[in-house]
This record gives structure tokens, sequence and C-alpha cells, in this order.
């Protein structure tokens, strides 16, 4: 385990610039900011991400169950990801006065933040989930993140009640120099409810105050229990 006690920058793992209001065009360069600004943080422990990490995609071999049709959008109120033992609470946020996305504050560290101006976790959109890697002095939320593999479950309790079940189907590191906006944050097919859960990445530079890359696990909706508890799958 690396030491969590690295001196670090006092800035917050930020979630960079997303605009509003604009075109397709003008949003990839806002969201391709706020790739390169994620990667900021106070560098308390090194993300345990490697270079293995960054080639795990989408493996041969690994049966993906068909998607389900996107529901009814409602907020989402928690994230549960068994595989790498996260229960967390979802805290809505939006742009601060400079334009960038509002993370969680590091005295909720345990939080994930969801752009709510984006699309809710099951209606049809990538939704955005943000989390912290580390603080200055222990592991957050996303530290085990990058242990997350294709075909594992992510469920997103919701506002209505309902919990809408994702299967990861894609784990990459994306080098801070090499973000491709597009390509994590644009949906990956067209009517399809999917989720994109982002935290830092690769190691900590001391010298520049960052990470080098961003952990990106997308995962798309494959399942619905509804209040009932009967779990609607396709």
């Amino acid at each position: 385990m690396p030491s969590v006690d690295r001196p670090s920058g006092d800035r917050p793992a930020g979630v960079g610039r997303l605009l509003t209001g604009v075109t397709w065009a003008l949003l990839l360069i806002g969201l391709w900011l706020w790739g390169r600004e994620i990667t900021e943080g106070p560098g308390g422990s090194s993300a345990p991400t490697t270079g293995d990490v960054a080639a795990v995609g989408r493996p041969l071999g690994v049966a993906m169950p068909p998607a389900h049709d996107p529901i009814r959008a409602a907020d989402p109120h928690r994230v549960d990801i068994p595989s790498i033992g996260v229960t967390a609470p979802v805290v809505a946020r939006g742009l601060d006065a400079t334009g960038a996305v509002d993370p969680p504050p590091y005295a909720s560290a345990q939080s994930v933040g969801w752009y709510e101006d984006g699309a809710q976790p099951g209606s049809v959109g990538a939704a955005l989930l943000v989390g912290h890697v580390d603080t200055k002095t222990k592991p957050a939320v996303f530290y085990g993140l990058s242990a997350a593999r294709p075909g594992e479950k992510i469920r997103v309790t919701r506002a209505d009640g309902s919990v809408a079940e994702f299967t990861v189907d894609d784990v990459q590191v994306f080098d801070r120099g090499r973000f491709d906006a597009e390509k994590v944050y644009g949906p990956r097919e067209k009517g399809r409810a999917e989720l994109r859960l982002i935290t830092c990445g690769g190691v900590y530079d001391a010298e520049t105050k960052a990470y080098t890359a961003n952990v990106v696990v997308s995962a798309y909706l494959t399942g619905v229990t509804a209040k009932s508890g009967v779990v609607q799958a396709k």
C-alpha cells in the first residue's frame, strides 16, 4: 500500500469545464478541459492504476447481456459497486462561479458527484458520476475504481425507489495529454442508457500537483428493479 501522507497541493481533484446551452463541438471542448482538470488533486495516495489497467478494455470471452430499454428519468441517490466494495451516496453537482463542475467537497470524499445537467442514470444518454481517488491522508470513494472489470455490476438507487442495474463493458485509462472527450463522454450506442464513472489515475506528479491520467469505467443499463422488488432484465 503506498503512503497516504505525501505532500500535495490544495486544489481539489477537479471536474473541469462543462458548458451548457452550446453546440456539441463547444461542449466537447468544455469536456476536454474537464478531463484535463479532473486529474488535479491532493495526491494523498497513489491511484492504483498501472500499465496493464490501460489495456483492460473489453476482453474477449466476456459474455455481455443485452441492453435494457431506457427508463423514466429519476435522480440518483446511491451507487453500489459490489465487486470493489463501493456503497456511496450520490450528490447532485452543478457549475461553480468559474463555469466548472463543482465536485463533492473533500469533507465528503466518500460521496459521488453526479452532473445534474446531464443524463440521469437509466435515461437515454451517458450519465456522469465523478469521485475523488484520495485525499491528503487517505483513499477516497473511487480509489479502487481501476479494479472494476467488464461484466461486473453497478447499481444505482434512484429517487423513485427503483434500482437501475448497469453492466461494465469497458475500463480504460486515458493519459491527460491524449484525453478524448468524445470517446469518454459521448454515448457508445444511440438511444442507450449508459453510465460513466470517472476518477484520477496514473501516478501523482508532485511537481505539477496533478495525476497523469483518468480512469474511466463505462457501463450500460441491463436491468431494473422496481419498488416491488421485481427485476426487469432483458
